[in-house]
């Protein structure tokens, strides 16, 4: 098996470590957008703790995106 890290996986990784340590207030429209679209291609059905983290954080990510687009400010 190819563990090798692509493009796209480094960019998931960096864009979930700002979020991790800043929150979702610091990713600009594009980047939730991007990971968002990073976070749904990957996949999790190996496990299903992962698979249902995968469906929360998506959840969170879409409210993020939704507050972005109103200019709202919650999460």
């Amino acid at each position: 098996m190819d563990y090798r890290l692509t493009p796209e996986d480094k960019e998931r990784v960096k864009l979930l470590t700002i979020v991790s340590k800043k929150g979702f207030q610091d990713l600009n429209l594009d980047q939730l957008r991007k990971l968002q679209t990073l976070v749904e291609k990957k996949d999790y059905s190996h496990s299903k703790k992962a698979e249902k983290s995968k469906k929360k954080l998506l959840a969170k990510i879409n409210v993020a995106i939704y507050e972005a687009e109103e200019g709202r400010q919650g999460i």
